[in-house]
């Protein structure tokens, strides 16, 4: 129960952070060099430049819309989690709206540029990863993937791209062109965030010593193995090839013991994305 509470308590924290974050970029960044962005943000800008609607105003009744959709498809953990970012946003949105230390930053485009593709990206992979979103245009993206499989980050993209489109009734050529690089710098920082800590380190080893160095996996690196049968393409010598997957700071130490059993030992090392099961996501089990 106690580690329950601390998990909710640590994902309220992510999503404080991520939505805090988020507004910081905005008010830094965006705001004061005009820049156009995706998202809900770039639709109060079209809405704020069109019809004269305060983008606080557009982001709250926005957010609360997505918010419904969310809750009816994704479930009510989902909407109790997204509830936060739904009206913290906004709040906190306008209070950095206030605070006139914010809002000259630097007057250059592409510095402005850059650093709001990397805090909105940062921001929203920390909330996402907290099981929830920063409310508004994050939503459809998390549906597409739930009832279709689609990529969230690709989904977000194309949003974002038409979104930036929208934007050139009144925006000029140059704002559009870094409003493009904008979106691209925070997808390309939303997947590292979302890979963040989950990615791990697979080897196949092809020795003839294959069962000394299984045990060696087993005993001194704390890993388990799998043994696949194969058969070497020139002489059709047959062999067992040994599986295992290690973090990225155990493969060193995986190389130097492996070549100390066997010199001439081949290796096959790839980075995989994610890794569910036993002494990853879930707790070893030992016999």
């Amino acid at each position: 129960m106690l580690k329950k509470y601390s998990t909710m308590l640590k994902n309220i924290g992510l999503i404080l952070l991520g939505n805090t974050v988020y507004a910081l970029a905005v008010t830094m960044f965006i705001l004061p060099n005009g820049l156009i962005t995706g998202g809900t943000t770039g639709l109060s800008l079209l809405f704020y430049h069109k019809l004269g609607i305060p983008i606080t105003v557009f982001v709250s009744i926005f957010n609360i819309i997505m918010f419904i959709l969310g809750a009816a498809i994704l479930g009510r953990a989902f909407a109790l989690t997204t509830l936060i970012s739904t009206f913290y946003y906004p709040f906190i949105l306008g209070i950095f709206q206030k605070t006139s230390l914010l809002q000259n930053m630097t007057s250059d485009h592409l510095l402005s540029a850059i650093y709001a593709g990397i805090m909105i990206g940062f921001s929203i992979g920390i909330v996402i990863k907290a099981g929830a979103s920063t409310g508004g245009m994050d939503i459809p993206p998390l549906v597409l993937n739930k009832k279709l499989g689609l990529s969230v980050s690709v989904v977000m993209y194309g949003l974002d791209f038409t979104i930036l489109l929208t934007q050139m009734l009144f925006a000029n050529k140059e704002q559009v062109l870094y409003g493009i690089l904008l979106v691209i710098i925070y997808t390309v920082v939303l997947d590292k965030v979302l890979l963040l800590g989950q990615s791990r380190t697979q080897v196949k080893i092809i020795s003839e010593k294959y069962e000394e160095v299984n045990q060696m996996i087993i005993q001194r690196i704390d890993r388990g193995s799998t043994l696949i049968h194969a058969e070497t393409g020139y002489l059709h010598n047959k062999n067992l090839v040994v599986l295992t997957v290690v973090s990225n700071r155990q493969l060193p130490k995986l190389n130097d013991i492996v070549l100390a059993i066997d010199p001439k030992a081949f290796m096959i090392i790839n980075r995989v994305n994610e890794v569910k099961g036993h002494g990853f996501t879930m707790n070893k089990l030992y016999r």
